[in-house]
């Protein structure tokens, strides 16, 4: 998936040592190796199941402008359809998160739904957040992170939101994300209120 080991910059060095870390190149918010097909077998043999339902047999694609939130934890995981089939995932928590200008789409047979809020001034509202990434692209700003914690031991995001013991987590205070692309096969969420809604058949959201 990605590197978080991305070179930063002087500012981004000064950042660091206040306890902030910026990724430039953002690609995933990190790649552990807890989506490798070892540890695959690993997180399905123990029963981890990332999603609380079975997805759908189709990823969809959401952007945004910007995603910042309180709050983060971040760990490997597996979704299953229910067929069966296993689908490696980063499960991000977020207590609270606030997105503008988002955008989702999806494909339905030939056709593409798309569904867009938060782009006529008020932002999108969600409180504990989880969301079961494929892949990610972003730029990201992280206060307070920690990186390489045992997953079951993450306690800043949503309450439940941890990963299997031994695996690969990180959480932070805050996160930061802006020019956010993602591939997802779950999203949950205690509240979530979307500005402006609409939903109508159109184009891919990238």
């Amino acid at each position: 998936m990605t590197d978080p080991a991305d070179p930063a910059g002087p500012t981004d060095a000064a950042d660091a040592g206040l306890g902030r870390v910026r990724w430039k190149r953002f690609a995933a918010i990190a790649a552990p190796a807890a989506v490798g097909a070892g540890a695959l077998v690993f997180m399905t043999a123990q029963g981890a199941i990332a999603s609380s339902f079975a997805v759908s047999g189709s990823s969809f694609k959401v952007s945004a402008d910007s995603l910042t939130g309180t709050g983060f934890v971040q760990y490997g995981d597996v979704d299953a359809s229910k067929d069966g089939t296993k689908h490696p995932v980063q499960v991000s928590g977020i207590k609270n998160a606030t997105i503008t200008n988002m955008c989702q789409s999806v494909k339905v047979g030939p056709f593409t739904l798309r569904l867009t809020a938060g782009d006529k001034g008020t932002p999108v509202q969600a409180s504990d957040l989880v969301l079961d990434v494929e892949q990610l692209n972003a730029d990201a700003e992280f206060s307070n992170i920690e990186i390489g914690r045992d997953a079951s031991t993450l306690d800043k995001g949503p309450n439940g939101a941890k990963g299997a013991a031994g695996m690969f987590g990180q959480q932070a205070d805050s996160l930061k994300l802006t020019g956010v692309k993602q591939v997802a096969w779950a999203t949950t969420a205690g509240t979530f209120k979307l500005s402006g809604l609409s939903m109508k058949l159109g184009k891919e959201c990238f």
